[in-house]
């Protein structure tokens, strides 16, 4: 933490700004995974009712529901970040986000691009 001359109004307002986006990032993995669940919900009743096979990796519901828990904790992270950014400020000193959470946010997004593109790999592979 470094100290700084005083706090102005656009520190605490770009501080607020991040806290929205960690709540818009935070809502768009919730919906992400209710879609990703629904869908796979959706073709398995679709294909009963055609009496057709449509393949499945029974992955969908899994990473769906994952990404809705990732969804909590991202808006956990944020709202713990602007509540710790926020009293930094009001003691006139910035605080810097941990390289840990720039690496575990980092990892997480890569794991979710792993995971769907092998799944991605193995739904083309079974057509």
């Amino acid at each position: 933490m470094k100290p700084t001359s005083a706090v102005r109004p656009t520190d605490a307002l770009a501080n607020e700004r991040t806290f929205l986006a960690y709540i818009r990032t935070a809502l768009s993995f919730v919906a992400f995974g209710f879609v990703i669940a629904r869908f796979s919900l959706f073709a398995h009743e679709l294909s009963m009712m055609a009496r057709i096979e449509v393949p499945t990796t029974q992955v969908s519901v899994a990473f769906g529901t994952a990404m809705a828990v990732a969804g909590i904790l991202v808006g956990g992270y944020g709202s713990y970040r602007y509540v710790v950014a926020n009293a930094a400020l009001e003691r006139e000193q910035t605080l810097p986000m941990s390289p840990w959470a720039a690496i575990v946010g980092g990892a997480v997004v890569a794991a979710i691009g792993i995971i769907v593109a092998v799944d991605l790999f193995a739904l083309s592979r079974t057509h």
